[in-house]
């Protein structure tokens, strides 16, 4: 289960790889074409801890606000350099020099990603395999011949092993305003087509976790059956005459077809007695439990009979590859998700997508803390899409990011010569308002969603 301090040491995990690797970028290219770095700093603030290291006697650091990193280069528009130094000041340097340690930074976030997603893939991706669960009448699945337990295997001949890759493709379908064409296996091995009209979905569909509410089907998990694995000493299910193998039929009435159902119905009625119907030995008996109350919830003490295989392997997918089938895997990944990522950032532009979408460092937290939770490649898989987004918000032309300076450099090369300083002075003033505009809104974001 996740835990604050969980979420909060995988965000400073987080920021602390992706904030290294994007300043690596910029002092990796800028060593190489012989400009100075004065400091690699990791976060912002009075340094907690620093080293100098190098024959240019460069000073590492590391900083207790965690919100990003730099790397100070020799600069004259900065303070005085010395005479002998001056040909490695970084605004002396030839304009492709100093494009070339600009987009560095972004460039290694997009690297960095190549790199998780190659690691995620070698260790293998694992997921339910997309089986369809119950169909709702006269839904877009239901008008589109969808049936309980089919399998999709393809989305617009695109093969979809895990619902990921279904939700990935379906919500592509939406952003080009196209309907979709489900390929589909039944439980007799038969395949078919159809074909989903999405006229009524929006991308906002698929961040809300409304999706398949608006697609009209459930997606489909497999459920323990409601048999008695092992009992507590003392608990409410001992008290009642609980035995290991009893199988619960019902609940003061209330059928219980399989463990989750039994134990929901247990958690809503904490010191509440209950008629409980199980099958023992061939024979129905009724007994009577009591759960007790634990954090306000029902708590009866026992566990399921766990089947030696499971989860059931036809429901679960592992997409995993060596190492040379899984970087052009890697890079495929990369590309895909930069291209949605920049679709949506166009839709939230012309308010076709939310800005609620927008995500602050309490959400990233959260996710990094239930990236973190549910093993190393899902974290990397976070790692991966983090960095891309990083990779991409800093190639944006806004002056205070990497893009903004290389829109100057490219207006530089157009006119021939650098702005004025009051002209950059004035771009630099419309980009701190955008950035800090940017952060209060996925702050205030992330205060909404703190009380949803």
């Amino acid at each position: 289960m996740l835990t604050l301090l969980q979420a909060i040491f995988a965000f400073l995990i987080t920021l602390a790889i992706l904030v290294t690797v994007h300043e690596w970028g910029h002092y990796w290219v800028a060593k190489r074409l012989g400009v100075k770095i004065l400091r690699f700093s990791v976060g912002f603030g009075k340094p907690l801890l620093q080293r100098r290291f190098g024959a240019d006697q460069t000073e590492f650091v590391l900083a207790p606000i965690p919100l990003g990193g730099y790397v100070k280069m020799l600069d004259e528009n900065e303070g005085e350099v010395p005479v002998e130094e001056v040909h490695r000041a970084f605004n002396r340097q030839a304009l492709w020099k100093r494009a070339a340690i600009v987009v560095a930074g972004p460039l290694v976030n997009f690297l960095f990603a190549i790199l998780a997603f190659t690691l995620m893939f070698m260790l293998g991706v694992k997921g339910l395999t997309p089986f369809i669960g119950e169909v709702t009448p006269d839904s877009i699945a239901d008008h589109g011949g969808l049936k309980a337990n089919q399998q999709i295997i393809q989305v617009n001949q695109q093969p979809t092993l895990r619902w990921e890759s279904v939700i990935h493709k379906t919500l592509e379908t939406v952003l080009d305003k196209e309907n979709a064409e489900y390929a589909v296996r039944d439980e007799q091995g038969r395949t078919s087509l159809h074909e989903l009209a999405l006229d009524d979905l929006v991308p906002d569909d698929f961040t809300r976790k409304n999706l398949f509410d608006k697609l009209g089907f459930k997606v489909f998990r497999p459920r323990l059956p409601p048999v008695v694995g092992k009992i507590l000493p003392d608990s409410a299910a001992q008290k009642a005459g609980l035995q290991v193998n009893d199988e619960m039929r019902s609940l003061s009435g209330e059928k219980t077809p399989d463990w989750k159902t039994w134990a929901s119905i247990i958690a809503k009625n904490p010191e509440q007695m209950l008629v409980l119907e199980v099958l023992r030995n061939g024979q129905i008996l009724a007994l009577d439990l009591t759960p007790k109350n634990r954090d306000g919830k029902g708590f009866a003490g026992v566990g399921p009979l766990v089947p030696d295989e499971w989860p059931p392997a036809k429901y679960y997918s592992t997409e995993q590859y060596n190492l040379w089938a899984a970087v052009p895997k890697a890079v495929d990944k990369t590309w895909q998700m930069t291209v949605l990522s920049l679709r949506m950032m166009a839709k939230m532009l012309t308010l076709e997508v939310s800005p609620k979408n927008i995500s602050g460092p309490v959400r990233i937290a959260e996710y990094a803390g239930h990236s973190w939770d549910l093993g190393v490649e899902r974290f990397l898989f976070f790692l991966g899409l983090i960095s891309l987004s990083l990779g991409i918000i800093n190639l944006l032309p806004i002056p205070m990011l990497d893009g903004g300076h290389l829109l100057f450099y490219l207006v530089e090369w157009v006119k021939g010569s650098p702005l004025s300083e009051n002209m950059m002075f004035f771009w630099q003033k419309i980009g701190i308002t955008l950035v800090l505009m940017l952060m209060m809104l996925a702050l205030y974001n992330d205060f909404l969603h703190l009380f949803e």
